[in-house]
C-alpha cells in the first residue's frame, strides 16, 4: 500500500463537513487561558504563535469556550522551539471521557494516546517514533467521533483506533488540569498556531 492509499484509507467517512473555525486570532489568548499546572511556565502571545514557556514540569493552555465531546476534527501548527520533550501535548475529549495525544515525549520522538486501555502514549498500540527537528512547523489534525480515533502529522497518518474497542483515559499526572480542551509542553519551550476546528458527521 502507498503512502496516498494508506492516508486515504485512514481518512474519516465523512456525511458531512462544516468549514473551518479558528480557535486563535494570532494576536492574544482570547477564548484561552493559562492551565493552572504547579511550576507552569509564562504563556505568551508573540509572532502569531501561542509561546508555551519552558515550566518545572508542563505549562500549557485551556480553551475557554464550549467545545463538542465527539464529531469534531481539530487541526493545528506547532513547533519545539528549546527542549527534549513534548512540545504540543493535546487534551481532547472522546465522548464521556477524555484523553491526550503526545507529540515527541520521552526520548523526543514518542507519539501516541495516553492513556489507552490504561497503558501511556510510549506502552500502547498507538506508539510510534517519529524525530522532529527544533524549530521545524509540523501540522497535527485529530478526528474523533463515536467510533474512531484517527490523527495525522503533516497528512501522514499516525493513528486509527476503533474507540469502541479501548478505554480511554488521561495519565495520572496533571494533565486533568487542561480539560476539556488545551495544549501542554514538558520541560520544554512549544509554539502553537493556527488552532481550527469543525464538526464532522
Amino acid at each position: 500500500m502507498t503512502r496516498r492509499e494508506l492516508v486515504c484509507s485512514l481518512a474519516p467517512a465523512l456525511a458531512w463537513a462544516e468549514e473551518w473555525t479558528s480557535l486563535f486570532d494570532g494576536a492574544s489568548l482570547a477564548g484561552w487561558k493559562p492551565a493552572p499546572f504547579p511550576g507552569q511556565g509564562k504563556v505568551a502571545v508573540r509572532e502569531g504563535m501561542i509561546v508555551l514557556e519552558r515550566g518545572d514540569r508542563m505549562t500549557g493552555i485551556v480553551l475557554t469556550r464550549p467545545f463538542p465531546k465527539v464529531n469534531y476534527e481539530l487541526r493545528f501548527e506547532a513547533a519545539r522551539l528549546e527542549g527534549n520533550d513534548f512540545f504540543a501535548g493535546l487534551v481532547f475529549p472522546v465522548r464521556d471521557a477524555f484523553c491526550s495525544w503526545i507529540c515527541g515525549g520521552w526520548d523526543g520522538s514518542t507519539v501516541g494516546l495516553s492513556n489507552v486501555d490504561g497503558y501511556d502514549a510510549s506502552e500502547n498500540e498507538t506508539s510510534i517514533n517519529r524525530d522532529f527537528r527544533q524549530g521545524r512547523w509540523y501540522g497535527f489534525r485529530l478526528a474523533v467521533t463515536a467510533e474512531r480515533l484517527q490523527a495525522w502529522i503533516d497528512d501522514s497518518a499516525v493513528i486509527d483506533l476503533d474507540v469502541t474497542r479501548h478505554q480511554l483515559a488521561l495519565r495520572f499526572d496533571d494533565t486533568d488540569l487542561a480539560k476539556p480542551l488545551g495544549f501542554a509542553s514538558y520541560g520544554t519551550v512549544g509554539g502553537i498556531r493556527k488552532i481550527e476546528w469543525r464538526r464532522i458527521g
